[in-house]
């Protein structure tokens, strides 16, 4: 019993090192357009899921504090920048990124994902030039929802943070500032 312990000492240094070699090689390799397009993909998708509120819509929030009087104080927010409200637009926001596809600036060769869907409450005018774009089967949305997904967990209190304080330029603070994503790209604030 006494050498079984002893003998998995080492074995668990090792599975350690292979463990944290692992998640700082995968880390290390995040393909940059791609996080910085998944970055910048949020940050449009919830700022028009929040324009999209009627800014009249409140929501109750309280606190566990009883008053004197035995009540609970309760106070009213705009829904639309709510934390429980943008929690909520946080879960879903990554199923949109199938609207995205790979494009390619025909002046510069630059690439980066952008929206080629309309949205539903835009007008018909708003559905871009596709020749641009580069649709690489069905598993290129999977890869940005992925890039999506990871950025909204590792993020999601500094995305909240920035968006309930309606914070200025979103983009370059989110992808920029907080995240390093877009760290190396310009025009950051360009609209997607």
């Amino acid at each position: 019993m006494i050498g079984q312990r002893h003998a998995m000492g080492p074995w668990i240094i090792r599975t350690t090192v292979v463990v944290m070699l692992f998640i700082c090689c995968y880390q290390a390799k995040r393909d940059q357009t791609l996080y910085c397009s998944a970055c910048r993909a949020i940050v449009d998708e919830l700022t028009h899921s929040i324009e999209q509120v009627d800014p009249k819509q409140t929501i109750n929030i309280g606190s566990f504090r009883l008053n004197p009087d035995g009540s609970v104080k309760d106070k009213k927010v705009p829904l639309a920048r709510s934390e429980t409200h943008l929690g909520e637009l946080l879960d879903g926001v990554c199923r949109s990124m199938s609207d995205y596809a790979l494009h390619v600036d025909p002046a510069t060769r630059k690439k980066r994902h952008m929206r080629f869907a309309p949205r539903s409450s835009g007008s018909t005018g708003d559905f871009p030039d596709l020749k641009n774009f580069q649709f690489d089967g069905p598993e290129a949305p999977s890869a940005l929802k992925f890039a999506c997904e990871t950025i909204v967990e590792e993020l999601e209190d500094d995305i909240i943070a920035l968006f309930s304080q309606n914070t200025k330029d979103a983009h370059k603070e989110l992808c920029n500032n907080v995240s390093d994503y877009c760290k190396d790209t310009s025009n950051t604030n360009e609209e997607l």
